[in-house]
């Protein structure tokens, strides 16, 4: 994992993205000697993943009925 000031990814953040992509690496970003953010390669989600982290919604009542409680509009 590669630590690097602002001023360092700013002027090199070509080259940067590239180690990303070519190596897999995490690239830290810090301002005054401390992590702010961090760059690491983008693994899109396929379907199966999004699919198996939906739950099924209980809804309890009848959503037909008008509501009890007054909302300010």
């Amino acid at each position: 994992m590669k630590t690097v000031n602002i001023h360092e990814a700013k002027t090199n953040l070509s080259s940067l993205l590239s180690r990303v992509e070519a190596g897999g690496e995490h690239i830290i970003i810090c301002r005054a000697g401390k992590p702010i953010a961090e760059i690491i390669p983008y693994q899109k989600k396929r379907r199966s993943e999004i699919a198996s982290s939906l739950r099924p919604l209980k809804v309890e009542g009848d959503l037909t009925l008008p509501s009890s409680e007054d909302w300010d509009v």
